[in-house]
């Protein structure tokens, strides 16, 4: 079977991850590019006897190498091993997406141009004359649809015809001028085999005119680049050759459009419309509150139900181990420390997904970006660039994407500032340990109201974080806000659902691999050394745990919490949370379900927490999860990101300091209510 790899290339908000998703039936590989932590998904088709390789590169508006996707796009198509391009459009914005078309054009790559969401195109009255943009390109042109799933097929029978056929160029890409100087150049470079890396020749020309080949310029050369550039300034009245490169693949773009596109005036924008609601500056604010409450109403009342279920298989799951396994070491072991921790983890499982589901909806119709827009202004009076919301937004989901997704704020202090207060943004980790908290003290009618409340004011403490910050250890310029506003669309239920899958799959990946691991160790720390007493009633139980080695760290550390009202059960498991936060739930199931009439299930442990934990505790243990510092995963992903090893450890001296004193002004202020 013969191979095609195919590298996916498109502005950002075209369909592209959709379209592989499709073609591929969600059959994706997610990594990381060798030697930085931008994503990239590659996946596999088989058709025709082929088996085509498709590489979805990050989403790029040009091929300049400023950001972190444009340099590994550009390095891609330079370095890569790839046999051919498919640049993906969006239908309804051809304008703006053949400047990176032509850009491609220009690198001289074989290429198919694949323009996507026709049937948004139709609907808005957009005709594009596909014959006329592929002799005009000298470059294949196809439209598809990902969504409906439209000329697909087709789209593979192209990319095996392109791939068999000869690479033909376009060769005239900028105006008269600017294409008379450089072939003048070429001439010579040709005529004098003068040659540069692996530039082609006329790349070589373009380095020369904008200065940026390192090679030695004969006194010849130089007179021709002299008149070249006297010629290029009269004509553009600008020096600037970078600019002048960039007006000129606009006007090529617009030029283009003007031969190959028409559009029907009848048709109405509802995206217009739908914009004066949801971004209003009166009522956009309030409409995003408001939706976000009901994504935690939700999150916690729908959740409840398989989460009963959840819970009652695993405690049926650990009797019967105890029935059937006649030595009581390894029984507890499996009972107590695997089922017991993975279990309490995996109860929470019907929340994670209720809020993963509601962060993708708001996606991929396009709504996350108008609340970017919305909040800018209330973000920029604390410090934060408007772009910062994504990342803040994300961290919802889980920290490790949120710090990845500030490389879309090219200015370091920006991306610093938002990198320390992505961590306020409680993440999906933390919701198991709200729930539970929430469940003991509340009633259920109301629940769902404290943990909007409890998200609401970890987002407002990391506001005021943020201001503090900017005014001290992060002054400097602020970088404009400039941002795409997709159109609004329907959901993709088959994207949806591969996003909640994906993140569904890596939590409970989570918990049947490290979690089961640090349950383990957690059992066993709380086991041994094991006590002489073997009577087996509450206090002995009770004794093994305080005497066990787990027990003498807790008592060891017991006084630094003391002003918080933690005993050293809390004080442990807040320790185990540095290493995920979902490890506290299954500590404090072993250290608070003592005896054997408990099973250390999610209810009993709600039983437990409520004799032994009280109110005001309660509230300053929420208050300390909320703010201190990530997960291991995510600390590691913070200091790639970050740049340096000590924004580490000031981000945990900032976290943790910071979740103290927070917490103990809450329990102070909830002993003077309740008094």
């Amino acid at each position: 079977m013969r191979q095609i790899a195919v590298a996916l290339v498109g502005q950002p908000n075209v369909g592209k991850s959709l379209l592989i998703n499709v073609l591929c039936k969600a059959n994706m590989k997610v990594g990381n590019f060798s030697g930085v932590t931008v994503e990239k998904a590659e996946a596999r088709v088989f058709y025709k006897n082929y088996e085509i390789r498709l590489i979805d590169l990050p989403g790029t508006y040009a091929l300049d190498g400023y950001s972190e996707e444009e340099k590994i796009t550009k390095e891609f198509l330079q370095k890569g091993q790839y046999d051919l391009v498919v640049n993906v459009l969006d239908s309804t914005n051809l304008e703006r997406n053949l400047i990176l078309s032509a850009s491609l054009l220009e690198a001289k790559v074989k290429m198919i141009m694949a323009l996507n969401m026709q049937d948004e195109a139709r609907q808005e009255g957009f005709n594009i004359d596909f014959k006329t943009l592929s002799q005009l390109l000298n470059t294949p042109c196809i439209g598809v649809s990902a969504r409906t799933k439209e000329n697909l097929h087709a789209l593979l029978d192209l990319i095996i015809t392109t791939h068999e056929s000869a690479f033909q160029t376009k060769e005239q890409m900028y105006g008269n001028t600017m294409e008379d100087e450089l072939k003048k150049i070429c001439e010579f470079l040709e005529a004098n085999e003068i040659t540069y890396l692996d530039y082609s020749t006329k790349d070589l020309a373009l380095a020369l005119l904008k200065k940026e080949a390192n090679i030695v310029i004969s006194h010849a050369l130089r007179k021709i680049l002299d008149e070249a550039l006297e010629k290029i300034h009269t004509t553009y009245q600008s020096n600037d050759i970078e600019s002048i490169l960039k007006e000129e693949l606009i006007l090529f773009s617009n030029k283009i459009c003007a031969k190959v596109l028409s559009k029907n005036t009848k048709h109405q924008n509802h995206t217009k419309k739908i914009d004066t609601i949801l971004i209003n500056k009166y009522l956009g604010v309030p409409i995003f509150l408001f939706l976000m409450w009901t994504l935690f109403q939700l999150t916690f009342t729908l959740g409840q139900i398989p989460m009963d279920y959840i819970e009652n298989f695993f405690a049926f799951l650990g009797d019967k181990v105890k029935d059937n396994i006649s030595n009581e070491f390894i029984a507890s072991a499996l009972a107590d420390g695997i089922l017991s921790g993975v279990g309490a983890v995996v109860t929470f499982l019907p929340n994670i997904v209720i809020l993963f589901f509601g962060i993708a909806l708001f996606e991929t119709t396009g709504y996350m970006a108008r609340v970017a827009f919305l909040l800018d202004g209330i973000l920029y009076k604390f410090g934060l660039h408007g772009k910062s919301f994504i990342p803040l937004i994300t961290g919802f989901g889980c920290s490790v994407p949120a710090f990845m997704a500030t490389r879309t704020l090219k200015n370091k202090k920006d991306r610093l500032l938002t990198l320390f207060i992505i961590n306020f943004m409680s993440c999906g980790a933390r919701l198991p340990v709200y729930v539970l908290f929430i469940g003991v003290f509340f009633p259920a009618e109301v629940a769902g109201n404290y943990l909007f409340g409890i998200y609401l004011l970890g987002a407002f403490l990391g506001l005021i974080a943020a201001k503090i910050l900017r005014m001290s250890a992060f002054r400097g310029q602020d970088e404009p806000f400039v941002m795409e506003m997709p159109k609004y669309r329907m959901p993709n239920w088959n994207l949806v659902w591969f996003m909640v899958f994906n993140k569904a799959k890596m939590y409970l990946k989570k918990a049947g691999t490290f979690i089961l691991i640090a349950s383990l160790l957690v059992w066993f720390a709380s086991n041994f050394p094991m006590q002489e007493d073997k009577t087996h009633n509450a206090l002995s139980q009770e004794l093994q745990i305080e005497k066990s080695y787990l027990g003498e760290f807790g008592k060891a550390i017991e006084p630094l919490f003391a002003p918080l009202g933690f005993d050293w059960r809390l004080s442990v498991s807040l320790v185990s949370g540095l290493a995920a936060k979902e490890v506290m739930i299954s500590t404090m199931g072993v250290l608070y379900s003592l005896g054997d009439e408990i099973d250390e299930t999610s209810s009993d442990l709600k039983e437990a927490i409520k004799d032994n934990i009280p109110f005001t505790t309660a509230i300053a243990y929420v208050l300390f999860v909320m703010i201190y510092n990530p997960c291991f995963a995510a600390t590691i992903v913070f200091s790639k990101e970050s740049g340096s090893k000590k924004y580490t450890l000031y981000l945990f001296l900032f976290t943790c300091l910071s979740a103290y004193f927070i917490a103990l002004i809450g329990v102070n202020i909830a002993k003077l209510i309740i008094n």
